[in-house]
C-alpha cells in the first residue's frame, strides 16, 4: 500500500483514510491496525440484478455475487467496535438470500433490523408492480450494546409532519402507534377483547397481544392516550405526543422518501456537481447516509464504507464531524470521490467550520499519480 501525497487533501495532521484497491485486499490490510475500532459500516455492494453500469459491471451471476459477499462480510464484522453496527444496501432480487448468508456469518442474534427505504416515489408503468422501496439488512457486533448507544432521530421538518391533532387534544400534536406487540413473551392478561367508543369490539390480531394488560389499557383509555380513529370504532392506537419526543424519536424501520431523499435525487444532486460526466445511475442520497450516521455514531466515531462508489459516505461522514475510511476499486475514484470531497471539504472550512480532522490521506495498491 503507498500513500500519494499529492492526491491527499486537506490542512495538518489528518486520520481520514480514501484507498484505492480491492476492497478484500485492503481490508485484509487495514485488519492489524482497525479490528475491533470501526462504529458503522455501511456497504452499497452489487445488487446482483445483471446490469452493467457506467462506473461497474453488476452481471457475474449469482455464483460469483455471493461467493464476493461471503468472503468480506466475516471480514467487515471483525471491524465493528462493541458498539459497532453494520449496514448492507440490497434491493428485493437478493434481499432474502442475503439476509440468509449473512445470519449464518454473523449470527441471527446479531441481525437488528430491516430497513424499508422509499427509494423513488414516481410509479414505473413497465412492470406488474411499480418498485419503490429498497432495503438495509443492520447487524451489530453487540445488539444490546448498540441499543444502548445508538441516538434517537433528531424530529426534523419531516419528522414532524407525521405529528397532528386531529381531536384538539389540550396537550398538544401526536401521532399514533400500533397498540400491540408479538406474543412470545405475552402473560393471559395481554389477551382481551377492547370496546371501542361507539361499540366495536376488537381482539389482537393472530401471534400477538396488547402492549398492556386490560386495566392498564382501561386507564390508557379513560385520560384518552388511546385514538379509536374519527369515527370511534377504529383499532386502538396509542397516542404519542410531540412533547413526548423533544430528546428525538426512536428510529423506525420505514424511511420515506420525504425524510432521507430517493435515488433519482440523488443522481440529480451528483449531475448539478458532475455537469460533464457521466455519473452513477443508483446513487445514495446524502440524507439516508446521513440518517445511517447520526443513529449509529456519534462526533470522532470511526466509519468505514467498503464500496465507496461516488464518495457519498465520506463526504457525509465528513461533514458530520466523523473519521472515515473509504475504499474504492473503480477509476472514478479519482475523478468524481475525490473532487466531489474535496469540494466538500472547501464548503465546510469557507463556512468556518469547527472539524478538526478536515482532509483525507490517499492510499493506493498500485502507482498511479
Amino acid at each position: 500500500m503507498k500513500y500519494r501525497k499529492t492526491l491527499s487533501y486537506g490542512m495538518g495532521s489528518v486520520t481520514n483514510k480514501i484507498i484505492k484497491g480491492d476492497n478484500i485486499e485492503v481490508l485484509n490490510y487495514l485488519m492489524d491496525s482497525y479490528r475491533g475500532k470501526v462504529d458503522c459500516i455501511y456497504i452499497d455492494p452489487p445488487y446482483n440484478n445483471d446490469e452493467e453500469y457506467v462506473h461497474y459491471d453488476d452481471s457475474d451471476g449469482f455464483d460469483a455475487w455471493i461467493e464476493k459477499l461471503c468472503n468480506i462480510l466475516p471480514l467487515l464484522f471483525e471491524f465493528l467496535s462493541d458498539k459497532g453496527s453494520l449496514w448492507i444496501s440490497i434491493d428485493d432480487g437478493e434481499v432474502h438470500y442475503l439476509k440468509v448468508a449473512a445470519d449464518k456469518i454473523f449470527g441471527r442474534k446479531n441481525f437488528v433490523h430491516t430497513i424499508i427505504w422509499e427509494h423513488r416515489t414516481s410509479r414505473e408503468n413497465r412492470r406488474a408492480f411499480s418498485n419503490n422501496h429498497e432495503y438495509i439488512l443492520v447487524y451489530a457486533k453487540n445488539p444490546n450494546e448498540f441499543k444502548k448507544s445508538r441516538n434517537l432521530l433528531i424530529a426534523d421538518k419531516a419528522l414532524l409532519t407525521r405529528f397532528k391533532n386531529p381531536d384538539n387534544d389540550p396537550r398538544g400534536d401526536w401521532q399514533s402507534i400500533t397498540a400491540h406487540v408479538q406474543s412470545g413473551h405475552a402473560v393471559a392478561s395481554q389477551f382481551y377483547t377492547i370496546i371501542a367508543p361507539n361499540g366495536k369490539r376488537h381482539d389482537p390480531p393472530l401471534g400477538r397481544c396488547w402492549v398492556y394488560n386490560e386495566q392498564r389499557m382501561l386507564d390508557e383509555i379513560k385520560h384518552n392516550n388511546i385514538w379509536f380513529g374519527k369515527d370511534g370504532n377504529g383499532v386502538p392506537r396509542i397516542k404519542k405526543f410531540l412533547s413526548e419526543s423533544k430528546k428525538g424519536l426512536t428510529p423506525e424501520t420505514i424511511w420515506r422518501a420525504e425524510e432521507v431523499g430517493t435515488t433519482n435525487q440523488a443522481k440529480k444532486h451528483l449531475k448539478k456537481l458532475f455537469k460533464d460526466q457521466t455519473v452513477f445511475d443508483t446513487p445514495k442520497p446524502e440524507a439516508l447516509i446521513r440518517r445511517i450516521i447520526e443513529i449509529s455514531t456519534n462526533e470522532g466515531d470511526l466509519v468505514l464504507d467498503a464500496y465507496l462508489g461516488s464518495g457519498t459516505t465520506a463526504v457525509v461522514a465528513q461533514q458530520l464531524n466523523r473519521r472515515y475510511i473509504g475504499i474504492e476499486v473503480g477509476e472514478h475514484l479519482l475523478n468524481i470521490v475525490l473532487p466531489r470531497l474535496n469540494k466538500s471539504i472547501d464548503d465546510l472550512r469557507s463556512e468556518g467550520t469547527e472539524i478538526n480532522n478536515l482532509g483525507y490521506e490517499l492510499w493506493s495498491e498500485d502507482r498511479t499519480e
